[in-house]
């Protein structure tokens, strides 16, 4: 009797604890079933967006390859291109190819004579990318409209700040073209001739650098 008695009474606390958490119990199950379900559902959506962000940029790509290609500049393809890159940025914005998609709208928007909008992509880049390479890249870009705007100063205090490792031979480049432009030619031959030692030891060759210490001269360094 003593042992029925226990398990009566094991039998009424389980009823009684059901009665004053079973409802609980079986919402925080649901949630936690919701979860993983939306989680998954989460990742699963994640994942196609990022397939769909990759479909477009080699569309993006593949526009703008062609009009590369082509013997003159074709404005439709252009501004077909910089939809295409509208939209990924709309669709997909803070995701790396909205970022990379951007940088070919500048290049795009160049060849368009549009600087303004040019500038507008590279800044928004700049301003929002946590990716230092792809800052890095608006940087020099910016740097280089700030040239041929006539405002080769900018260049040089943009170029002051932080550029990642890879790109310094870029970087002194870009330098040696504002110094240029500012009549400092002592120090523009120094800049090049620093952005090709960097350029040979990262084995990254940039072209057009060999020219412009040919055309400067290599005696006109004052001693």
């Amino acid at each position: 009797m003593a042992e029925l008695r226990t398990e009566e009474e094991q039998i009424e606390a389980i009823k009684r604890w059901w009665k004053e958490n079973g409802t609980s119990l079986v919402a925080g199950l649901v949630l936690a079933g919701a979860g993983v379900f939306g989680f998954k559902a989460w990742q699963s959506h994640q994942d196609g967006q990022a397939e769909a962000a990759s479909l477009r940029y080699q569309q993006l790509v593949a526009i703008s390859a062609s009009q590369n290609a082509a013997d003159e500049i074709d404005e439709q393809a252009i501004s077909s291109a910089r939809d295409t890159a509208e939209t990924l940025v709309e669709n997909h914005d803070g995701s790396l190819y909205a970022e990379l998609a951007l940088l070919l709208d500048a290049r795009l928007a160049i060849q368009q004579d549009d600087t303004d909008g040019a500038r507008t992509a590279l800044e928004k880049v700049l301003e929002d990318s946590p990716r230092r390479y792809v800052q890095s890249l608006a940087r020099l870009r910016l740097a280089r409209l700030d040239i041929a705007a006539g405002d080769a100063q900018t260049a040089l205090e943009r170029l002051d700040d932080s550029i990642v490792k890879p790109l310094t031979a870029q970087r002194h480049n870009v330098r040696g073209d504002a110094l240029f432009a500012l009549g400092q030619n002592d120090e523009a031959r120094a800049a090049w001739q620093q952005a090709q030692t960097l350029a040979d030891e990262q084995d990254r060759p940039l072209y057009g650098v060999s020219l412009k210490l040919d055309d400067l001269g290599t005696d006109e360094a004052t001693p």
